[in-house]
């Protein structure tokens, strides 16, 4: 992690900011910068990237990944028309 202090403040008030950005986003930093003004300090920080896991809606459950379903499954979900929203959509809406 990063911590780039500009003005007076001290380690010891930077690692209480990077505590307290982190119990209260519940994320870890990657970049803390704090530029201090007097007694007014201004943070600007970045949290370290979240993976994520895509969810789908499949015939009304929320399904995660689909490497666990059975074969005849996983066809019926191949098999599936998928819609989407193209150019055509804006001229209907107009």
């Amino acid at each position: 992690m990063s911590v780039v202090i500009t003005g007076n403040a001290e380690a010891k008030e930077a690692q209480a900011y990077v505590e307290y950005l982190e119990k209260k986003y519940k994320r870890k930093l990657e970049k803390l910068d704090i530029t201090t003004d007097g007694e007014f300090a201004d943070l600007n920080y970045k949290f370290t990237a979240v993976p994520f896991e895509r969810v789908r809606r499949i015939t009304g459950y929320l399904v995660g990944t689909m490497d666990h379903w059975y074969d005849a499954k996983t066809a019926e979900e191949a098999d599936r028309v998928k819609h989407s929203l193209g150019d055509d959509t804006m001229e209907v809406l107009s």
